[in-house]
């Protein structure tokens, strides 16, 4: 389950006349510059520990009050435009990057995503039950390349059920291994493209087995 814990701690301090920003982020994501709560805290915090003898103009309370604005504004537009994005992927199938904290190995999970959840700034995708961040999207897979894998591993699993070993063919063997191979010979670059050497090899091989075994029968 992804994390969706986000701690975000915000102080101010003055020194001679002038706020001094403190804040610290400890946060599930790096985040560049300051976010609208940051933003108003600090304005706050220069509000009340102005220096009377030197007190900041409304003028420029304004400034700050309309660059706030404008940071808020970007960041909801920054959060509807990841929303959107991550609900055209509903019923799509996607991958996502897994990096374990313990071992920093990534693993990769592929599925459909079901739904999309909002929380904490971040947009979620449903896998299965599980949700994970919008962030780890790693490729949005279309239908074609998922129904050639899909294509590829029935094959593998077909040549997996052949004979442990050349000399365990027979003939009763013949037609199972000559439609493989004229189904071979039917798919496309990119059907191929997930079927492994070892498997192409052994289907040759047997091919050329039953081959043999017709030849000697005729004889």
């Amino acid at each position: 389950m992804a994390d969706t814990s986000s701690v975000s701690n915000v102080s101010a301090s003055v020194v001679n006349g002038s706020v001094v920003d403190t804040t610290t982020k400890t946060t599930t994501t790096t985040a560049s510059g300051y976010d609208k709560d940051a933003f108003m805290n600090i304005l706050v915090a220069q509000m009340k520990y102005q220096d009377p003898l030197e007190p900041t103009s409304n003028t420029e309370y304004i400034s700050q009050y309309a660059q706030f604005s404008q940071v808020e504004q970007l960041q909801n537009m920054a959060d509807a435009m990841t929303l959107s994005r991550a609900s055209d992927l509903v019923g799509k199938t996607v991958i996502i990057n897994q990096t374990s904290e313990a071992t920093g190995q990534t693993t990769q999970i592929q599925g459909v995503v079901d739904f999309v959840t909002y929380s904490g700034g971040e947009a979620y995708l449903s896998i299965d039950g599980t949700n994970y961040k919008m962030d780890d999207l790693y490729a949005v897979a279309d239908t074609e390349y998922i129904e050639a894998q899909e294509t590829a591993e029935e094959f593998s699993e077909a040549i997996s059920k052949l004979p442990a070993t050349l000399e365990e063919v027979t003939l009763d063997d013949a037609d199972t291994i000559n439609n493989l191979g004229l189904a071979y010979d039917n798919f496309s670059d990119k059907v191929k493209s997930f079927i492994s050497s070892t498997d192409v090899t052994t289907l040759k091989q047997y091919i050329l087995r039953v081959a043999e075994l017709q030849e000697a029968a005729d004889v």
